[in-house]
């Protein structure tokens, strides 16, 4: 969709539209599930448990962290990966009340 026509949508379609647009790569998903299982996590670990090159895993990195989703601290020389867990339960009560508004009347 052109840049042109998000503003004829609302600004919690648009904040949506991009969370999902995030999340629609498997590779960021896996990310997000491994960190969230981890009380912390080195890039390092993510490019041995998830399998793509380092950088492939840092451009995916940088689009969950862009959207706030997770958040980093520098460690020495290393990155250091965790869920930001406020924006994290912001979202899933966005997408409680997304999918529990959505009436089903359909075949």
């Amino acid at each position: 969709m052109g840049t042109t026509k998000t503003q004829i949508f609302t600004q919690k379609q648009n904040e949506l539209a991009q969370y999902f647009k995030v999340l629609g790569h498997p590779a960021r998903v896996a990310i997000l599930q491994y960190v969230s299982q981890q009380n912390a996590c080195i890039c390092n670990d993510l490019v041995e448990e998830i399998g793509l090159a380092q950088a492939t895993i840092s451009q995916h990195l940088k689009e969950l962290k862009t959207i706030g989703l997770l958040k980093g601290e520098v460690e020495g020389k290393r990155m250091c990966y965790c869920i930001n867990l406020e924006l994290w339960t912001t979202l899933q009560n966005e997408l409680n009340t997304f999918f529990n508004t959505t009436k089903s009347n359909c075949c």
